[in-house]
């Protein structure tokens, strides 16, 4: 019989590959072997591997005969990946390459075969999988939905979680952006972030959203993406994590609704004492909560600035009505009794927890950016902006109205004070956003009409 047709035995030699004929019938036996196949194979010498039959070099008898099933049928394998059993009882990874050989005249079976080791790679194959499992096993017992996505914003690979939210399989996923699973609106949010970090490289770390869900109900979620870089170091697409943070966003609602409605006791309690005030810091409230949406503030730092306009006189109910209510000018005693008002409010209010700066803001609404303010005499930026806002909401509510030991100064005189003391006193944006508002309502109260 001929050599092995794939390679001459002096090439094979040279490139480490192994070379055997073998027959299948009328005896299973190597027929030749080159010496590379004995050294892969662990055996002393050619002469010592002849006599050994595949039966004994298979590790899995199954897999051999899968082979030999193959190879009949189809008259060649161009790769057989298997384990070998290596002498004298050890295992290679091996690839088989073989052509089938009948013989018509004899019925004679062989076959011609090329072996190469593949331990190498498969143990590298087996630790890359190995690996491979143990981040997805990772990131599916991850309680957030986490997301990879390409240069093209198409997702690529999705998390247990992430499917289970779509409900739909992650094969169905992939190829897949967000305008296949949310509104247009808030699809067109999404791709402008994942865009931002292509462009940028920068991460968005911690950004709050309300998604639409597939059974049409609203949830909140916090939202961080980084880049993710290819081994140049080039920008090849996007990771995100997403938390559900609805149930406890509910919960600090309703934990907010509840301190709320403690303090609007406290504010009854005001109104019984005092309606003057009570009347005043409603009206505080509502500039306030309009200056906040002509800056284009969102829902909760609103909320926060109407509560502080709602809270900001709540110490006033611990001063005597005589003082409070008094016709003419205070002497030096009572006013600082007044100012105390700032403080003990402060203390009213500063161990509650409030997902703003609720107390400070109230301790700082007497301040003035010149320093000339009370109780700590605060400077420019050391002054919160929704205490300026406060601050020109108070005086503008304060000028205009009546009060027992005073009639009204109308909206005209509030103005003046706020104008004179723009830039030196009163943040000059904040009296330009009032200015602009009074000018719309013909130089009139525009608080009074929401």
């Amino acid at each position: 019989m001929n050599e092995p047709f794939f390679i001459d035995v002096a090439a094979a030699d040279k490139l480490g590959i192994g070379i055997f004929r073998y027959s299948i019938s009328p005896a299973q036996k190597f027929i030749s072997v080159n010496s590379v196949l004995a050294r892969l194979l662990e055996y002393p010498s050619v002469d010592a591997l002849l006599p050994v039959t595949m039966d004994s070099i298979f590790f899995n008898l199954d897999e051999k005969e899968v082979f030999l099933k193959k190879l009949r049928e189809q008259g060649n394998v161009t790769s057989y990946e298997t384990l070998f059993r290596t002498f004298p009882d050890r295992r290679a990874w091996v690839a088989i390459k073989a052509r089938y050989t009948r013989l018509e005249d004899t019925g004679v079976e062989y076959f011609d075969g090329v072996i190469e080791d593949i331990s190498s790679r498969k143990i590298l194959e087996e630790q890359l999988s190995l690996e491979k499992d143990f981040f997805q096993n990772l990131l599916d017992n991850m309680p957030d939905a986490i997301y990879f996505k390409d240069s093209a914003n198409r997702l690529i690979k999705v998390n247990k979680f992430y499917a289970q939210g779509a409900r739909r399989p992650a094969e169905e996923i992939i190829g897949k952006t967000d305008f296949d699973f949310f509104p247009r609106d808030q699809a067109e949010k999404m791709f402008a972030d994942d865009n931002y970090i292509l462009k940028t490289g920068r991460a968005i770390v911690g950004k709050i959203e309300r998604t639409l869900l597939v059974d049409g109900s609203w949830n909140q979620v916090i939202t961080t993406k980084i880049p993710m870089y290819d081994r140049t170091g080039e920008i090849i697409g996007t990771m995100g994590i997403t938390r559900d943070m609805t149930e406890y966003a509910n919960l600090e609602k309703e934990r907010l609704s509840m301190m709320v409605s403690t303090l609007a006791v406290l504010g009854k309690a005001l109104e019984m004492r005092d309606p003057y005030t009570f009347s005043h810091v409603r009206h505080v409230a509502g500039i306030a909560e309009r200056i906040c949406k002509e800056l284009g503030w969102d829902e909760n730092r609103r909320l926060g600035m109407k509560l502080a306009g709602e809270l900001h006189d709540l110490g006033k109910i611990s001063i005597p009505l005589d003082i409070l209510n008094k016709p003419g000018r205070l002497s030096d005693l009572e006013y600082s009794l007044v100012q105390e008002h700032v403080i003990k409010c402060y203390n009213l209010i500063k161990d509650i927890e409030f997902p703003f700066s609720l107390a400070e803001i109230v301790y700082q609404h007497h301040e003035r950016l010149d320093g000339s303010g009370y109780p700590r005499q605060l400077k420019g930026e050391e002054i919160l902006p929704e205490a300026r806002i406060l601050a020109v909401s108070d005086v503008l509510e304060s000028m205009t109205c009546y009060r027992p030991y005073r009639e009204a100064l109308g909206v005209a005189k509030a103005m003046e004070e706020l104008n004179g003391g723009c830039g030196s006193k009163y943040d000059p944006y904040i009296v330009g956003i009032v200015r602009g508002l009074v000018d719309q309502n013909n130089g009139k109260a525009f608080w009074e009409n929401n």
